[in-house]
């Protein structure tokens, strides 16, 4: 430990005296917290503290007291940390601020107050009694800060938007230790750039999402086999361009490999599928719930409720396993998608020996629906076009056991993300846009947003951490002046 990091630690104990800070001494507790993010590679980083603040309060204490030791100390935020960008929510020899002690959910005028702090699952469990939804993330085990801050997808962002477009307040320690509101009346240049700007302008300690009236959905997984696939494809093509595209579904259509299924020799397929009303087998889904020859054994389409759902999302979640996404998006196009898929496959072969391997090939759509939202309620920074849309975010999604096998999976992500980007460049159906929740570090999230939300977002920095405290002494993500 650097003495600029033991004398920052040691002003935050002369400030914070009853504060719950962890080292490295107290093994235990710091190994459970620094071994509980979802990828290794998180993990693998060791600060040198970690922070759990209680409130607000100690967060904003917490900014002030490390203004000193601005270019000697560096810090990451965490909620859950569950994003597997390498550096994100953690930091080498750093203080890590750990917002898992945050806790609290309020439903209040048609809207829900939620700590940062909280997972998902128990935001859904404290709504569902009232028939109530709010467009939040796919897993119970999901955190709100990345997702919130980042754009976030949602079973509802067809109809609702990404979960950014509604929030209708964040609350906001900002650089100076002062605790702000951000919204459409108070300080609504910051609002608009939380809406995708992640970490650089802040930390969010509270979300204010609007709620809707929501029931239960027909919901869960559909397997089948890699011949299927195109017809697959023509079907969400033709679904995405449809005059009067259904506005309740939310599509997830995998090509996966693990070695695990047969004896770990071929590909399977997988769609996850979810129409947001309680209708038994909807003609919106028809298509991809009937493919034929499918696992039927491995069906799980049913009525269900929005935990039942995210909860089987979450089923696959586990901790310290290696975890890395990389993504592009495109343009709706049947042989776009389909041969990314085939050059997906390709790749796979140079790393199917891989242990513990799980990984998948899986497309998102965003319908012309969802991109109208993004300029609806004040606007968000992703800079989405609704007249190039529909568009589909190609994820790819990989699981592995062993750190000695990091630079040849990572080599096999990198070729087939760069093959199925010129593919698609070729083809005119490259869409310049590039998720931040699903990026890698290689992949420049911020500046996929266009020129005029990059300015945006360095005005709000400017204004609100002139200094530059969340862009030199928090590196974690992706930064605005680099």
């Amino acid at each position: 430990m650097s003495t600029k990091v033991a004398q920052a630690i040691s002003a935050l104990r002369q400030t914070l005296p009853h504060g719950h800070l962890v080292t490295p001494e107290e093994a235990e507790e710091y190994q459970s917290l620094n071994n509980s993010y979802l990828s290794g590679f998180e993990s693998d980083l060791c600060p040198s503290c970690i922070f759990l603040p209680r409130s607000k309060e100690e967060v904003a204490a917490f900014v002030r007291t490390i203004q000193p030791f601005v270019g000697d100390v560096q810090f990451a935020v965490r909620a859950a940390g569950r994003q597997p960008l390498p550096g994100c929510a953690n930091v080498q020899g750093g203080i890590t601020v750990d917002l898992r002690l945050l806790k609290g959910i309020d439903i209040q005028d048609g809207h829900v107050h939620i700590a940062a702090g909280e997972l998902w699952g128990s935001v859904y469990e404290h709504l569902e009694p009232y028939g109530l939804g709010v467009t939040g993330g796919k897993s119970t085990t999901c955190g709100i800060g990345g997702l919130a801050t980042q754009g976030g997808l949602s079973f509802y962002s067809t109809r609702e938007g990404f979960i950014c477009d509604n929030i209708v307040n964040f609350e906001v320690v900002v650089a100076s230790g002062e605790i702000l509101n951000a919204n459409i009346q108070e300080n609504s240049d910051l609002w608009v750039a939380l809406r995708g700007g992640g970490n650089n302008l802040g930390i969010v300690t509270r979300f204010d999402l609007r709620t809707f009236k929501q029931g239960p959905m027909y919901a869960g997984m559909v397997w089948y086999y890699k011949p299927s696939f195109p017809d697959q494809m023509a079907a969400l093509v033709r679904g995405l361009t449809s005059p009067d595209a259904s506005v309740e579904t939310h599509l997830m259509l995998s090509i996966a490999y693990a070695q695990v299924f047969n004896n770990g020799d071929d590909v399977v397929c997988l769609n996850q599928l979810y129409y947001t009303q309680p209708v038994q087998d909807p003609p919106a889904l028809a298509p991809f719930t009937h493919v034929e020859p499918q696992r039927a054994e491995m069906n799980t389409m049913k009525i269900q409720t929005l935990v039942q759902a995210a909860t089987e999302q979450s089923s696959a979640g586990q901790s310290m396993i290696r975890c890395l996404y990389m993504n592009v998006s495109v343009k709706a196009d049947i042989e776009t998608l389909t041969t990314g898929g085939d050059i997906w496959c390709e790749e796979l072969e140079s790393v199917k020996d891989a242990a513990g391997l799980m990984c998948s090939y899986t497309l998102q759509p965003y319908a012309v629906s969802l991109l109208k939202n993004t300029g609806a309620n004040g606007g968000n920074v992703l800079g989405l076009d609704p007249s190039n849309g529909p568009v589909v975010n190609v994820l790819l999604l990989t699981y592995w056991a062993e750190k000695e096998d990091d630079q040849r999976v990572i080599g096999f992500m990198k070729r087939a993300l760069k093959r199925i980007e010129q593919n698609a460049d070729a083809r005119g159906q490259l869409v310049p846009y590039i998720y931040w929740n699903y990026a890698f570090s290689h992949q420049d999230a911020l500046r996929s947003y266009g020129e005029e939300n990059m300015h945006k977002l360095q005005e709000a920095s400017k204004k609100y951490d002139p200094n530059g405290v969340f862009q030199t002494a928090c590196p974690g993500g992706f930064k605005l002046f680099k």
